[in-house]
């Protein structure tokens, strides 16, 4: 925690309480109201926490009217153009840059922690074979602390380490192996021999009857999309496992609760809610009506996968994914999908109408990942657990700095409570 420099000054019913101020590496000055209960009897009010910082931390920093976000310091357009995703897993755990050397023996580490324990087998199976991904990696990833008793105890800084690279390692083949599952095929083992994204495809799209080749196109592709989703700061689901670690849970637990929260829609759901909103336009010819619609403040439909709540500028991820979704559509063709082409039409039309460039309504990164995703054969059910799959590094990062902050405290938000005062209870008869 830094030195406070300087004080706010809190005024009413004839008081004054002086509160100190922090000022951070970049981002606006924090006011230290830690004591403000005990000094002076009162809660500060703050649905959704939109004003309130949780936590101090050093992983990842967001300027959405600058459109900037920062792992470590790293401009995450530099990350995805010059690093692969493993890489910026070190990065994000370790808070610099490997050397070769490093490097090397992370990727080892994972690499030959992919497979999962057998028995595991047994527990997917015991969900209905139409069970959602999302719904099978909550209940899988919890598990895992059945199954990885030597990593649990968040004391012991080596179990955690542990426990981190089990988590980064084993997500890929969980989250193929519900998607395999999803479809009625059967599981496909991890092979040491491929790089982490094409390991996934590998695991998602091989069958036992024909051999099948990893596009390195299509890998990089899904090497940029685990990236560009690595960490996004204090988000609803870093901070549901920040709360929940705050407990003092297992770190499956505190993953698999992550996981739970990013199944929301509006938290995970984007790239997906995108390709429904594809599906509901159904064709070229009608995206001149949805436009219209669009712009109509009074119609409530919305463009999804265009603009973004925390970036009021472009969406300094989504330039970079831009590529990989050209490659991608080149790859594959849109010709013979419709969806894909009617992504690239509305694409091309928010990057020249001025109804889009004066509102900043530009593509953002759940646009071009769910028509990348699209284009790989994925189905919509599995956009949020490759999302989860790759939040998972951003997750344990959180997780692993604060279970090492001296100041961690058991999460326990106030509340303004506008209920009944007490009431005496009223026998059945008598209501």
């Amino acid at each position: 925690m830094p030195e406070s420099t300087k004080s706010a000054t809190l005024s009413f019913d004839g008081k004054q309480i002086e509160l100190p101020m922090f000022t951070p590496t970049a981002g606006p000055e924090v006011v230290d109201i830690r004591k403000l209960y005990a000094q002076a009897g009162v809660f500060t009010y703050d649905p959704g926490f939109t004003s309130t910082a949780s936590c101090d931390s050093t992983v990842t920093y967001i300027d959405g009217d600058a459109g900037i976000l920062l792992h470590r310091g790293y401009p995450i357009d530099q990350l995805a153009e010059k690093s692969h995703f493993l890489e910026v897993c070190y990065l994000l755990l370790y808070g610099e840059l490997p050397t070769a050397a490093q490097l090397e023996d992370f990727e080892h580490r994972v690499t030959h922690h992919t497979m999962i324990h057998e028995q595991m087998h047994n527990f997917f199976r015991g969900f209905r074979r139409d069970a959602h991904p999302m719904a099978t990696m909550v209940g899988v990833v919890g598990a895992m602390s059945a199954f990885y008793h030597d990593s649990t105890d968040v004391s012991d800084p080596w179990q955690r380490e542990v426990a981190s690279i089990r988590l980064i390692a084993k997500m890929p083949t969980i989250a193929a192996m519900a998607y395999k599952y999803s479809i009625g095929q059967p599981f496909v083992y991890p092979r040491n021999d491929l790089d982490y994204a094409a390991n996934f495809l590998h695991m998602c799209f091989s069958v036992p009857a024909q051999t099948y080749e990893v596009d390195p196109i299509l890998a990089r592709a899904m090497d940029r999309i685990f990236t560009l989703h690595a960490d996004h700061e204090q988000n609803a689901s870093t901070s549901t496992v920040r709360l929940a670690s705050s407990s003092g849970a297992n770190p499956f637990a505190c993953i698999a609760a992550g996981i739970a929260c990013l199944w929301g829609p509006a938290h995970g759901g984007a790239n997906q809610a995108c390709l429904e909103m594809l599906k509901e336009i159904g064709s070229v010819d009608r995206i001149p009506e949805f436009i219209e619609r669009a712009k109509d403040k009074d119609d409530p439909f919305r463009l999804m996968g265009f603009g973004h709540r925390v970036y009021k500028n472009t969406d300094p991820r989504a330039k970079v994914l831009k590529q990989s979704a050209d490659e991608v559509l080149d790859l594959m063709g849109v010709e013979d999908n419709e969806l894909l082409r009617i992504a690239k039409e509305l694409e091309r039309i928010a990057l020249n109408d001025d109804y889009f460039i004066d509102k900043k309504l530009f593509p953002n990164v759940d646009f071009y990942s769910g028509i990348i995703l699209e284009a790989m054969g994925f189905p919509t059910s599995m956009f949020t657990p490759i999302f989860a799959l790759a939040r998972t590094v951003g997750w344990v990062s959180q997780w692993k700095e604060q279970i090492a902050d001296p100041q961690m405290k058991i999460g326990r938000p106030r509340q303004l409570y506008l209920g009944e005062l007490q009431r005496d209870y009223v026998d059945v008869e008598d209501r």
